[in-house]
């Protein structure tokens, strides 16, 4: 059951993830199916369950080893579409996604390890945070040139969905939202799901 659960990934991600984590949790077999059928999945789990790994392998797998390489999209008729934010992390606290951008490095130089080693063909995903600490200068990267994963606030959604920024988040394919408990009951959490709504508008 676990292996075929680990099957739903490219083999250098696989051999990464038996080699520094073993076993799938409980929360990521679980997840894992829904996910990479694109539905939409809430994943309730103790701290400590891979939940946060469980949501971003999947778009990191996808990022790696599934996107076109820039000559084929030079090629082809999906160069017409901008270059912008392919992931949207959104946490409710600062500090967790400071957490999470330095957590994904794990993963992401882990398994670009075991694809060198293997001789796999792959593409570097890019990963910024944008808060209300970012700087003008970082904000203005980001507008610019955007990463592959953006990890923000509620808050800084809504400002960059109001601003001319708001075009980096054209071709967003997957919105992952931490603690989502400590929000939905709050005007906090309303406003953020007036803001998907936008996004998914946009």
């Amino acid at each position: 059951h676990e292996i075929s659960m680990l099957d739903f990934f490219h083999p250098s991600v696989q051999t990464w993830f038996k080699q520094e984590l073993g076993e799938p949790t409980r929360a990521q077999l679980e997840a894992w199916p829904a996910i990479a059928r694109g539905e939409h999945t809430l994943l309730l789990a103790p701290t400590g369950s891979g939940k946060t790994l469980a949501a971003f392998l999947t778009a990191i797998n996808r990022l790696m080893f599934e996107r076109p390489s820039t000559e084929q999209r030079e090629t082809s008729v999906t160069s017409l579409k901008k270059p912008g934010v392919s992931v949207l992390y959104i946490s409710p606290l600062k500090a967790l996604g400071v957490d999470v951008e330095r957590n994904l490095q794990r993963p992401l130089v882990g398994i670009q390890h075991v694809a060198d080693e293997a001789e796999v063909v792959y593409q570097t995903p890019t990963v910024a945070t944008r808060s209300g600490d970012t700087d003008p200068s970082e904000r203005r990267r980001i507008a610019k040139t955007p990463p592959d994963i953006l990890i923000t606030t509620p808050e800084s959604l809504y400002l960059i969905l109001t601003s001319k920024a708001r075009e980096i988040l054209c071709n967003v394919d997957t919105i992952i939202i931490d603690e989502i408990h400590s929000l939905v009951a709050s005007k906090r959490g309303s406003h953020l799901f007036v803001s998907l709504e936008r996004l998914e508008e946009l």
